[in-house]
């Protein structure tokens, strides 16, 4: 079996080998290359997506333990096979985050989720709200955790609170305006 680092490799590879392809070859056999690879993609996700129908008919506790494989989960969602909802998911690392993010006093308030945008909308609430580190808190925790269990997620969108005069959403990458600082504020977490 290949280990996630020859995964991540294989699939750097391809990406890069698709590139050479798009930039040296002619238009007739970059679309064959890409028909082929297409094909080959849908061969193979019928197979696993039988597989997932026989495993969750006779072993439903075994179908969710491939979706919570990382390497598993993430070619269920490239082959847009992912039993579980980007919803439901997004949901779920919000939750994992939040005892931590209250051990500090703080907290995110999951605002709402688009599926087809890929874009999911939160507020920061508590003793995060306001605090400069809370752009770090949100990249070094709730956007990992998010990502973690919905890697088809795009944007995360930062809500500031009404108290701040700010009546927008904020993208997470271009931070929160400056505010008072809070000593508690959480800048990492381990999420598992």
């Amino acid at each position: 079996m290949l280990e996630n680092r020859n995964v991540r490799q294989s699939g750097e590879r391809i990406e890069q080998a698709l590139t050479e392809l798009e930039q040296s070859a002619d238009a007739r056999t970059l679309n064959l290359a890409e028909e082929l690879l297409r094909l080959v993609s849908e061969l193979y996700g019928a197979g696993i997506e039988r597989m997932l129908e026989i495993v969750q008919e006779r072993a439903p506790v075994v179908a969710a333990d491939l979706a919570a494989d990382e390497f598993v989960a993430s070619l269920l969602l490239v082959l847009g096979l992912h039993p579980d909802p980007m919803e439901a998911r997004v949901q779920e690392a919000h939750a994992s985050v939040r005892p931590f993010l209250g051990q500090h006093g703080g907290d995110v308030e999951l605002l709402g989720i688009d599926d087809e945008l890929g874009a999911v909308k939160l507020r920061l609430l508590g003793s995060c709200d306001g605090c400069p580190s809370s752009a770090a808190t949100l990249q070094g925790a709730v956007e990992v955790a998010i990502h973690e269990k919905a890697p088809e997620v795009t944007r995360i969108v930062v809500e500031e609170s009404e108290r701040d005069g700010m009546d927008g959403a904020v993208p997470i990458t271009l931070g929160l305006r400056s505010k008072p600082v809070y000593d508690e504020c959480p800048t990492e977490v381990s999420v598992r």
